[in-house]
């Protein structure tokens, strides 16, 4: 995934950015792989566990930039889930290497054209701003050298459990009312609950938190949470657009929760190739809105589960 910056050429207009993303997305798709599941454990990845973190400031990196940066430890193998800009690898005493390529990582901003100004003032309205994706580069700590110590820290293993209690403790946390049993797994938006099978009832019992967490993710869109469109029907776009964002989601709250499933959720994949198709700002918004999801749950997360930096304990 890292290409998805190194072919963005300067100057070029606003919405490249969101196509290239898009058509790299396409291509993992396509090619039958989530980009957004972590596959650490696999030869191609040594990156410890975790969601994608500014080295300098400790800050989590939020929406898209999630998806570009474990693309980028994956197809480049690095060791480290730490990313710094150039200046930011000198202030912690060491430098990037020589020779070595950043990623392009994004910021979400928005401006008034003057000629929007100049219309909403003749009006007498408020000017309408445009959104528009800013970029600036970021290298792996794995591509630095001479870094101060602790600048990226592997977080320890995870036990094996049924159920972790962090994951449980957070649940019960979110006020969510979770059934456990049955043999399907949904969210009921009509009557507020999640439904998810036993552990016991997965090959490999691991699984049940991505799962469950997938569902969690639905209900952050009720509207006495987050409030997103949960009117979409079974093979509608709006459908499979909210299930993207559950399972992005997901994948971000496996990640900083420190849970590794060995399953990937391949079923809609037919349907979420046809909502990238048909508009190449979606994944981008699906990111944005799958990070405020995971962001709005792990708000919940009891502090005897959070480390000193704020992210879950492993």
């Amino acid at each position: 995934m890292p290409d998805i910056a190194r072919t963005v050429r300067a100057g070029s207009d606003r919405t490249s950015l969101y196509a290239e993303i898009t058509a790299r997305i396409i291509a993992e798709l396509e090619a039958g792989r989530l980009p957004w599941v972590q596959p650490w454990g696999t030869p191609a990845a040594a990156a410890p566990l975790g969601l994608p973190r500014n080295a300098a400031t400790g800050r989590a990196y939020t929406g898209v930039n999630v998806l570009i940066l474990w693309g980028a430890v994956v197809a480049c193998g690095f060791s480290s889930q730490g990313w710094l800009t150039f200046r930011q690898a000198l202030a912690l005493g060491g430098h990037v290497r020589k020779g070595e390529r950043g990623t392009t990582v994004v910021y979400a901003d928005r401006f008034i054209p003057d000629d929007e100004r100049r219309r909403a003032r003749d009006a007498g309205e408020a000017p309408q701003a445009i959104p528009f994706l800013k970029r600036f580069t970021v290298f792996n700590c794995a591509q630095c050298e001479n870094l101060s110590d602790g600048s990226a820290v592997a977080p320890p293993p995870i036990p094996e459990r049924l159920i972790l209690p962090r994951a449980q403790a957070l649940i019960q946390a979110s006020g969510v009312d979770v059934r456990i049993g049955g043999t399907r797994a949904f969210y009921s938006p009509q009557h507020d609950y999640v439904q998810v099978p036993s552990p016991e009832a997965f090959f490999e019992p691991v699984n049940w938190h991505r799962t469950a967490l997938h569902e969690l993710g639905h209900s952050t869109g009720h509207a006495s949470r987050l409030n997103r469109d949960l009117s979409g029907s079974f093979g509608s776009r709006k459908y499979a657009f909210e299930e993207l964002v559950a399972e992005i989601s997901a994948a971000y709250l496996c990640a900083a929760l420190g849970i590794v499933p060995t399953v990937r959720h391949a079923d809609y994949i037919g349907a979420w190739l046809e909502v990238l198709r048909g508009d190449d700002h979606a994944i981008v918004r699906a990111a944005s809105l799958a990070s405020k999801a995971a962001d709005y749950l792990l708000g919940f997360a009891p502090e005897a589960a959070m480390t000193d930096d704020g992210q879950a304990a492993m």
